[in-house]
C-alpha cells in the first residue's frame, strides 16, 4: 500500500512480505544538544507485490510532501494497471518507465494549473493596489498559492521482472545492491549516480544546452536544491530564464526524465536491495566520510538480518543507528560535528534476495531487551570519531548473550558470573562497485593503530567501552539494589 493517504485504488494492492521500511524524522539540533523537528515529514514510499511484478519506491519530497505523495499514489497507477508484463524485454520496459515519469509529471502540473493562473493574475494586480486593505489582502492570498504549487520531489524506483532488476533514478536517492559471494563477503554494488553537479554525465547534458559547466558546478545548488532532476517544482521547469546559472539553456534544463539501470538478473543472488533517501544518505556520509557509507549501511543492515526475525525492526534499527551515530558526531564537538547539526527526513527500504532471516533469538521480540554501550567509532578516512551504540540483547530466561548490530560477523560467549558482558566483533572486507569505481574496508570498527590509549601512571589503559548506562538499566530492569552488575 502506499505511505501516505487513504481509500486508494493501491489499498487493494498486497505490500511484498519480502520488504520493510524504516523511518525517521528531520532533525535539528539546538545549542543545548536538545533536537526539534523542523518541518513535517515530506518523504513518502510504496512496496507492492502483483501476480506479474514487484515494485518498490523511495520519495524525498521538499518544500512539502505535497508532491512526493502525488508521485507515490499516481506512479504506481501508470506501471501496476496492465502496463507491465513478463513478455517485454528489457527495452520495452525502460519505455514504460519514462513515460510513466513523464506522465505522471504532466498530471501534476495539470493539477496546479489553476492556481498558477490565478497566482499569475493576482500579481499583475498588485501594482494597482493602492488601499493598504487591498494590497494585505492580494499579498495574503499570493502566499497561500504559492504555498499550494511550490515544491518538488526525488524519487528513487525499483521494478522486479521476470527476476531482472531495473532501477529508475531521478534525484539524489541511492540504490545499492548487496550480493553475498560464496566466501561470505559482501559485494556492494551502487547502481547509478546523484544527479548533482559532481556527475559529469550531468553536467555534459547541461552543457549540450549551452549551460557553463564550470558556473554549475560553483553554484552547486539551483534554487535551493542540489538535484539536477527533479519531478514538479514549477520554478524550475517554467520560469527557468530567471535563474540566472539556467536562463541562456536552449530548452528546459531541469528534468524529471529518470536514468534507468537495468534489467540486472536476479539469477542466483544471494543478497538485498537497499533504496535510501537523500537524508539517510547525507546524515550517515556527515557522521562518517562519503567515502564508507556505503559499506557501512550494509554492514548494519547484515548484522541486523543476522539477528531480526521482521524486515522491518530490521531497517528500523538500522534508521534508529544512523540517527544515533548523526547525533553522537554532533555532540562530541569533533571534526565532524559541524557536519551535523541539523539531517533531513530519513527512509530506508529493504528487500531481501533469498536471503535468510534470523530466528530471532536474540531479539527483543523473543523476551529480551535492548541495553545501548557506546563504543568509539574510528575511521581510517579521518582524524574524528564518534560513538557507535552496540546492542547487546538480555534474553529474559537470566544468562547474557551478546549481540551486535553494527558488524557483518559477530562472536561471542555467555559471560560468566562476576564477568562483564563482551561482545567480539569480526569486520569483514567489504567491495564496492560502482559508477565511481570506489572500493575500500567495509568494516564499521577499524582498528586503533597508533592512536590507541596510551598507559596513565598507574599503568592502566583508560577504557574505551563505557558500561555505565548498561549496568544502570540491568539493575533497573531486575530490581537489584545492592549496586547490580558491574566492577565491584
Amino acid at each position: 500500500m502506499a505511505s501516505q493517504g487513504s481509500s486508494l485504488w493501491t489499498d487493494d494492492l498486497p505490500p511484498c512480505q519480502q520488504c520493510g521500511v524504516g523511518t525517521a524524522p528531520n532533525c535539528v539540533y539546538g545549542p543545548d544538544g536538545k533536537s526539534s523537528q523542523s518541518h513535517p515529514n515530506e518523504d513518502c514510499h510504496f512496496l507492492f507485490s502483483t501476480e506479474c511484478c514487484f515494485l518498490y519506491g523511495v520519495f524525498n519530497g521538499y518544500d512539502g510532501s505535497h508532491v512526493a505523495n502525488f508521485v507515490s499514489q499516481c506512479l504506481s497507477a501508470e506501471l501496476l494497471l496492465g502496463q507491465l508484463n513478463p513478455s517485454h524485454f528489457d527495452a520495452d520496459v525502460r519505455r514504460i518507465l519514462t513515460q510513466a515519469f513523464d506522465v505522471v509529471e504532466k498530471s501534476y502540473f495539470e493539477t496546479i494549473d489553476d492556481a498558477l493562473a490565478e497566482k499569475a493574475n493576482l500579481q499583475s494586480q498588485l501594482p494597482e493596489a493602492r488601499l493598504p486593505a487591498q494590497f494585505q489582502k492580494i499579498t495574503e492570498r499570493l502566499k497561500a498559492l504559492e504555498q499550494e504549487v511550490s515544491g518538488g520531489a526525488t524519487a528513487i524506483v525499483a521494478l522486479i521482472l521476470n527476476n531482472k532488476l531495473y532501477i529508475a533514478n531521478v534525484g539524489t536517492n541511492r540504490a545499492l545492491l548487496c550480493k553475498c559471494t560464496t566466501d561470505r563477503q559482501n559485494q556492494v554494488i551502487q547502481i547509478g549516480r546523484a544527479h548533482t553537479t559532481d556527475n559529469e554525465d550531468e553536467l555534459t547534458r547541461l552543457a549540450q544546452l549551452g549551460l557553463d559547466p564550470t558556473r554549475l558546478r560553483q553554484t552547486a545548488l539551483i534554487a535551493g536544491q542540489s538535484s539536477l532532476r527533479r519531478i514538479g517544482d514549477y520554478k524550475v521547469k517554467f520560469n527557468y530564464t530567471d535563474i540566472d546559472v539556467l536562463s541562456v539553456a536552449k530548452s528546459k534544463p531541469i528534468v524529471a526524465e529518470p536514468e534507468i539501470h537495468g534489467g540486472q538478473s536476479l539469477d542466483g543472488v544471494t543478497g538485498f536491495l537497499l533504496l535510501m533517501s537523500d537524508g539517510l544518505i547525507k546524515a550517515l556520509e556527515a557522521a562518517h566520510s562519503p567515502e564508507q557509507a556505503n559499506q557501512d549501511i550494509v554492514a548494519m543492515v547484515a548484522a541486523e538480518l543476522a539477528q531480526q526475525s521482521s524486515l522491518e525492526a530490521v531497517a528500523h534499527s538500522v534508521v534508529e543507528r544512523v540517527k544515533r551515530l548523526h547525533h553522537d558526531a554532533y555532540a562530541s564537538g569533533r571534526q565532524r560535528s559541524p557536519h551535523c547539526s541539523r539531517h533531513e527526513d530519513m527512509t530506508l527500504l529493504i528487500r531481501t534476495i533469498n536471503y535468510p532471516l534470523s530466528d530471532g533469538s536474540l531479539t527483543p521480540t523473543q523476551g529480551g531487551r535492548i541495553y545501548p554501550v557506546s563504543v568509539p567509532y574510528s575511521n581510517s578516512q579521518s582524524t574524528s570519531k564518534t560513538s557507535v551504540t552496540l546492542s547487546l540483547v538480555m534474553p529474559s530466561q537470566g544468562t547474557l548473550t551478546n549481540g551486535t548490530s553494527t558488524a557483518s560477523t559477530l562472536e561471542g560467549g555467555t559471560p560468566t558470573p562476576g564477568q562483564s558482558p563482551t561482545a567480539t566483533l569480526q569486520s569483514t572486507n567489504t567491495q564496492t562497485q560502482s559508477s565511481s569505481s570506489s572500493s575500500g574496508d567495509g568494516s564499521l570498527f577499524h582498528r586503533r593503530g597508533s592512536q590507541a590509549a596510551q598507559p596513565d601512571e598507574t599503568g592502566r589503559v583508560p577504557p574505551y567501552v563505557d558500561f555505565t548506562q548498561f549496568y544502570r538499566l540491568w539493575g533497573a530492569e531486575h530490581n537489584e539494589g545492592q549496586g547490580g552488575l558491574g566492577p565491584q
